[in-house]
């Protein structure tokens, strides 16, 4: 399944490359047609702008002269090619030429767009995804933030996941956590749809369609709207464990549009004189909504904050262009540093409302809160990366000790949760129905993603059990000279 979902969406993805090559040219199946080199180098070239070397003939010797013309360009671009050689590609081996094409699209699609997002990093986050997600998922702590943005040297993978965490993080609760299951109900790449193209996606009908609809729907959008190759069919995606590759080099197509998005200076300064003005009266209706539910029981303040948001959220979509501008300090001018600053300050205030919204939860409700926040912030931090095996082994023992003892109050908080008597000694409801409704559905969240979480944990330890033991044989690999030499470390061992 995996390989056939690679070879459709990588051969989608080379015709749409190849539609640029004078004349253009096409596959129809990548197997076959990449034994003859001449297709593999009409790609480099488009991908590269450069042109070159080729055999025109067809024969054995030509073939493999192109092939090498190839690998060879590819080497030159500092491209490692593990297991990549010329018999395999000219024999058409599906793993050998799966690789080979991976490999191109990684370094001259997803690692030179992913290039583009080094100054995203190095700024303040415009991520709002915490407005309306009760989660702390959606939140970056002050020690996550800083982590960011100390280090560009993160992979490509992570800076095109970052990137569209921040497109989907715009629209609320849609979050994604890596290119496999996150995006197999649809919804991140409608949420990407409706950052990048304001009024083309209703988001919150899609929340009531099954997962098929939403996919198909976005592929749609993208194709028709966007000008976006359709490299995926909905029965791709909405499987347990889809292709990761396949995925990424979707997502991708995504990055490549919002580079292209182009704008008058005029019209963008008077978009953010727009936005700030916005800003400011929202600022001004947080504040005077603060005073105004300071003696308003738990219920009362809820709802407030649930009409204020239901507006704000409305508010803003004119202005999420943007909003979700990723332009370095460097290239603001004083009206984008100006709204940059007031809409950090507008997110933190709302944030802080929440948590103390939060923290007034009535008994038990209250300690079930928490321990949601605490086990959906484990979920969403990153696998720790750690050079020494020892260390790291530590590390995931102890995590899964945690996540563990964690999850063991699983079902006693979801009993409590669904016995709870919403209602005061007046039968007056203590918590709004919708905050109940939320909590519920992060449970199921969680049950869903535990399996894997565990997996991933347990991955990690075996991971740095493995590149502990390989650090041992490797110092060992000398000869020890005695007999007894040997089975003393025989025996340490």
């Amino acid at each position: 399944q995996r390989e056939f979902t690679q070879k459709k969406t990588f051969t989608s993805w080379i015709n749409s490359i190849l539609a640029k090559h004078a004349p253009p040219s096409v596959i129809s199946d990548l197997y076959t047609d990449i034994q003859q080199g001449h297709l593999l180098l009409d790609l480099l070239e488009v991908l590269s702008g450069q042109h070159l070397p080729r055999e025109k003939g067809f024969n054995t010797f030509q073939c493999r002269s192109n092939i090498e013309n190839a690998l060879t360009f590819l080497k030159s671009r500092s491209l490692k090619l593990i297991n990549i050689h010329v018999a395999d590609i000219i024999e058409g081996k599906p793993s050998i030429v799966l690789g080979l094409i991976w490999t191109i699209i990684f370094h001259f699609h997803i690692e030179e767009l992913a290039g583009t997002l080094a100054c995203t990093y190095n700024q303040p986050s415009l991520d709002c995804s915490s407005v309306v997600d009760s989660s702390p998922k959606a939140s970056r702590s002050a020690k996550e933030s800083a982590k960011i943005k100390e280090r560009w040297k993160i992979s490509a993978t992570k800076a095109l996941l970052l990137w569209a965490k921040e497109q989907c993080s715009l629209h609320g609760s849609i979050s994604v956590t890596d290119f496999k299951s996150s995006w197999r109900s649809g919804l991140p790449f409608l949420a990407i749809i409706q950052t990048l193209r304001p009024g083309l996606v209703d988001l919150e009908k899609a929340k009531t369609r099954s997962n098929k609809e939403n996919l198909k729907e976005a592929f749609r959008i993208a194709e028709l709207e966007l000008n976006i190759p359709r490299l995926l069919e909905p029965e791709d995606v909405d499987i347990m464990n889809p292709d990761e590759k396949s995925i990424m080099t979707y997502v991708a197509q995504f990055l490549q549009y919002s580079r292209n998005l182009h704008e008058s200076e005029e019209d963008t300064q008077e978009k953010v004189r727009g936005a700030v003005s916005w800003l400011t009266a929202q600022e001004k209706k947080l504040a005077k909504l603060l005073i105004d539910t300071e003696n308003e029981t738990y219920y009362q303040k809820y709802k407030d904050m649930m009409s204020f948001m239901e507006a704000f959220n409305q508010g803003k979509k004119p202005f999420l262009p943007v909003l979700s501008s990723k332009r370095s300090e460097t290239e603001l001018s004083e009206g984008q540093q100006q709204m940059r600053e007031k809409w950090n300050k507008l997110i933190s205030q709302i944030n802080e409302w929440k948590v103390k919204l939060d923290q007034m939860l009535p008994s038990p409700l209250d300690s079930i809160e928490a321990w949601l926040q605490e086990v959906e912030h484990l979920q969403a931090e990153d696998l720790p990366d750690l050079q020494d095996p020892f260390e790291a082994m530590f590390v995931f023992r102890e995590i899964i000790v945690i996540f563990k003892s964690l999850m063991d109050c699983f079902d006693s908080h979801l009993d409590t949760l669904q016995s709870f008597k919403n209602e005061d000694e007046k039968n007056m409801p203590l918590v709004l129905p919708e905050k109940l409704e939320e909590m519920k559905r992060r449970f199921s969240n969680i049950r869903f993603t535990n399996s894997s979480t565990f997996l991933e944990y347990h991955c990690g330890l075996c991971s740095a059990i493995a590149n502990e033991v390989m650090l041992k044989l490797n110092i060992w690999d000398v000869k020890y000279g005695t007999k007894e030499s040997v089975e003393t470390l025989l025996e340490n061992w």
